[in-house]
C-alpha cells in the first residue's frame, strides 16, 4: 500500500487515452472508499472507472476497447486470469494495478499467478513509516480477523521488512 500502484495505472490509462486508445477501467464493487464510479489513488487522482461483481463483466464489457485498466486485481476471483489471456490473445493491452502480500506477509489472491503470466511486472514500494527505508510491507494497524479489510491510513502502515518482524 501506498506505493502509486493506483497512480501508475491512471497514468498509464491517461497515455493510452491522449494517444486516441479506446480506454476502458475496472474496479472491484467491495471497493468504495473514495467512490463508486472512480479509481481514486490515495493522492485523490482519479480516471472513471466501473465498478463490477465479477470477472465475465469485464471480458463482456471490454469488446470495443483497446486499453483495459484494472485496479485492486487482489480482489477478484481466479476467473481474470482466464479473462486476462483472453484479451491479450485479442491484442488489447491490459494494465493491472493490486497487491502482491496481504498483510501477513503472503502472496494475495491471484496476483502471484497475474504476475507469472504478465508480460511485464513493474513492483513499486512505499516508505517504510518507522524508518524511512523501502518498504515492502503492509502493516495492519488494528486487530480484525478479515484478510480484507478495505481502507487507508488509519487502517495500514508501510514497513521495511525489518520493521515489520520487529
Amino acid at each position: 500500500m501506498f506505493s502509486g500502484k493506483t497512480e501508475e495505472l491512471i497514468r498509464r490509462l491517461n497515455r493510452a487515452i491522449i494517444a486516441r486508445k479506446e480506454v476502458v477501467i475496472f474496479k472491484p464493487e467491495l471497493d468504495q472508499r473514495y467512490s463508486l464510479d472512480h479509481v481514486v489513488s490515495h493522492n485523490q487522482s482519479k480516471i472513471p472507472a466501473i465498478a463490477v461483481g465479477n470477472t465475465k463483466l469485464i471480458l463482456e464489457m471490454s469488446k470495443k476497447h483497446e486499453v483495459i485498466g484494472i485496479d485492486e486485481a487482489q480482489f477478484f476471483d481466479e476467473g481474470l486470469l482466464n479473462v486476462c489471456e483472453i484479451l491479450a490473445k485479442e491484442g488489447k493491452r491490459v494494465v493491472i494495478a493490486g497487491l502482491d502480500m496481504d498483510y501477513l506477509g503472503k502472496p494475495f489472491g491471484i496476483m502471484p499467478q497475474l504476475m507469472a503470466i504478465s508480460d511485464e511486472v513493474l513492483k513499486l514500494h512505499a516508505v517504510c513509516m518507522q524508518c524511512g527505508e523501502q518498504a515492502v510491507f503492509s502493516k495492519r494497524l488494528h486487530q480484525a480477523s478479515d484478510t480484507v479489510l478495505l481502507g487507508a491510513k488509519e487502517n495500514y502502515e508501510p514497513r521495511c521488512r525489518f520493521c515489520y518482524f520487529n
